[in-house]
């Protein structure tokens, strides 16, 4: 017999005007289920949408379109029975760490020796007994996460929504905090019913989750669902873990032709949102993947962990690589082309000229300021003007993200140079 529904979002759309008119897509057909017992992680990229179907799930914003419902009930408003993790520990410094606790129960007007009571249950379950009475600055990382985890705890939400909970965490408190959360959970000793997870973790998502979903950008899709069978707890060193591992990847890079493909660089011309990576980053992967062992092919898992980069952290160098012409990803594989290895095997101010033909070439934006300085007979131009271009086509942040990444990449290739003091663009510095 199937376990119970406990959430079902359908065909949910959620948008933003943008400053110029119109609206900006971050979700869009987006269906999801979560039944008892379930563990489902939403994967995928900053900016792809899923801190806010969080929030739309648990009440504290509303859809434009689609449905969202709780236990057979539209949420409207925020819903009781829904809590949630953050990714900053967001408590209260003023308060100890029973007073955190307790918080959430005052909301709820139990009487003061229950809401004591559970406080402390919470505490204890949570692995903080001993610490009541201590202020978030006398705690570390972990144990602030901790407080955390037990504040959302002490109210017995049926469902645990968690955003990114364990990401400002270093790797070994992380992975300590999520050995625990999964005991206490496999052990029914957590007064859940079901979870859902956001992270850009791939495996932390095997590690913890039943179903993956996973989430294109511009907007947020769910593109694929990934089943994860194994049971708990899971090692890591299993080859059908790694074997999973690598499947996300390969969805993840999938190309356009041969199925949804998540995280490509969006749009064409003015319209691309481009990742503000910095060039150190660019160079690097490509000298890695040129030296040994990879000797100019290697598989994203294998660099990942060997870089110890997050998708959210490779994904953007591996796109602007694609982008330049300067690798190609194929089945979770990036191969440097002909131009990529000739860049790996020069010298600076060599570099510099490549990366200047290819940022004319393959960037637009970056050749349009090019070609508006070079058309100004005093070859200057306002940063407001190309701010107020991009705008047409994305939100500020987009346009600011746009912007500061292509003026980045144009100082290292001498093509134009600009002043953050003034705001204005100039030919100082012309390759």
């Amino acid at each position: 017999m199937d376990a119970p529904e406990l959430l079902e979002v359908r065909d949910v759309y959620r948008a933003f005007p943008k400053p110029g008119g119109g609206e900006l897509s971050v979700l869009e057909g987006v269906d999801l289920t979560l039944k008892q017992g379930e563990v489902v992680g939403l994967l995928g990229r900053s900016g792809s949408g899923k801190s806010t179907l969080l929030r739309l799930i648990a009440g504290l914003a509303q859809p434009n379109g689609g449905t969202v419902t709780y236990l057979g009930k539209a949420v409207d408003g925020p819903a009781r029975g829904i809590a949630m993790v953050f990714q900053s520990f967001a408590l209260f410094p003023w308060l100890t760490v029973l007073e955190n606790v307790e918080l959430g129960l005052e909301a709820l007007g139990l009487p003061a020796d229950e809401i004591r009571k559970r406080a402390l249950q919470a505490i204890d379950l949570i692995g903080l007994d001993g610490y009541e009475s201590a202020y978030p600055r006398e705690l570390s990382g972990g144990m602030r996460q901790r407080v955390g985890f037990a504040r959302a705890l002490v109210v017995h939400p049926n469902i645990l929504l968690m955003d990114e909970p364990f990401s400002a965490l270093d790797v070994l408190t992380a992975e300590n905090l999520r050995t625990d959360f999964l005991e206490l959970w496999s052990e029914g000793q957590l007064p859940i019913k079901g979870v859902i997870l956001v992270t850009h973790n791939i495996e932390e998502a095997v590690l913890m989750c039943d179903r993956v979903m996973l989430f294109s950008t511009n907007p947020g899709r769910i593109v694929t669902e990934i089943k994860v069978p194994m049971r708990q707890p899971r090692d890591r060193q299993d080859p059908a873990f790694g074997a999973l591992v690598d499947q996300i990847y390969v969805e993840m890079t999938a190309r356009r032709d041969k199925g949804p493909k998540l995280d490509r660089i969006a749009g064409t011309g003015f319209a691309m949102i481009l990742p503000e990576v910095p060039v150190g980053l660019i160079s690097g992967l490509i000298e890695t993947v040129c030296a040994s062992p990879y000797n100019g092919k290697a598989d994203l898992p294998d660099i990942a962990s060997d870089l110890q980069m997050e998708i959210d952290e490779l994904f953007p160098v591996v796109e602007t690589l694609q982008l330049l012409r300067m690798a190609e990803v194929e089945d979770a594989e990036i191969r440097l082309t002909e131009t990529g290895k000739r860049f790996a095997n020069e010298e600076t101010d060599e570099r510099k000229r490549i990366f200047a033909r290819l940022l004319i070439r393959y960037v637009p934006f970056a050749a349009h300021i090019r070609r508006v300085l070079d058309e100004r007979g005093s070859h200057t131009a306002p940063k407001s003007r190309f701010i107020d271009e991009l705008e047409d086509h994305m939100t500020p942040d987009m346009a600011e993200q746009t912007l500061s990444a292509v003026i980045g990449w144009a100082r290292f290739g001498e093509l134009f140079a600009y002043d953050d003091d003034t705001g204005m663009f100039d030919m100082e510095n012309p390759a």
